[in-house]
């Protein structure tokens, strides 16, 4: 796979430069928090359904994001997962790289359905994705464990589906409305 270039980011296949800067960031407390402690072979290593990218911005790796697709025709969907070093926050790069991605996975995979799963609490991805474009669909009640207390804890559905051309129309310059300023 090529790279995929956004407004500030260029999301890359991960080379072994990329991991000791990634499990650097994942083992920060407020990465960790949401993705728990990663293998020793992450991210070199990783879930061979899953297709992991390095998130770049200036040169310098910021973060992680990783894609699944589900190919068969009558489920056909893709699903994405992220993260960003404490450094790269509040900057609008998880934007641009979900921007970046839908791209990819609309225009390049053909899917007409993409889903996140954050925590329910997790408030700033929630925020994150909303501006990308996804809603929300609902609660998943206990759908994963908190590695830190052992709780299972709720997620929150969220899916962009196929009224994708409000979103694809030009992803490169932001969700429907971004122009316009506040409400």
């Amino acid at each position: 796979m090529s790279a995929l270039v956004g407004n500030r980011v260029v999301l890359r296949p991960i080379v072994e430069a990329d991991a000791p800067a990634l499990r650097e960031m994942r083992a920060a407390p407020e990465v960790e928090v949401w993705w728990g402690v990663a293998d020793e072979r992450w991210p070199l290593d990783d879930d061979p359904g899953t297709t992991p990218l390095a998130v770049e911005t200036e040169g310098e790796v910021a973060g992680y994001i990783q894609f699944t697709e589900e190919n068969d025709p009558d489920y056909r969907h893709a699903g994405i997962d992220l993260f960003l070093g404490p450094r790269h926050l509040g900057r609008g790069l998880g934007t641009d790289a979900l921007h970046t991605l839908i791209r990819h996975l609309v225009e390049d995979r053909g899917h007409h359905r993409l889903t996140i799963d954050p925590a329910v609490d997790n408030e700033p991805a929630v925020r994150c994705y909303e501006r990308a474009g996804f809603r929300r669909v609902g609660v998943m009640h206990a759908y994963w464990r908190d590695h830190r207390t052992g709780d299972w804890r709720d997620a929150l559905s969220m899916e962009l589906v196929e009224d994708l051309g409000r979103v694809t129309g030009d992803l490169r310059s932001g969700p429907p409305g971004a122009a316009e300023g506040p409400a």
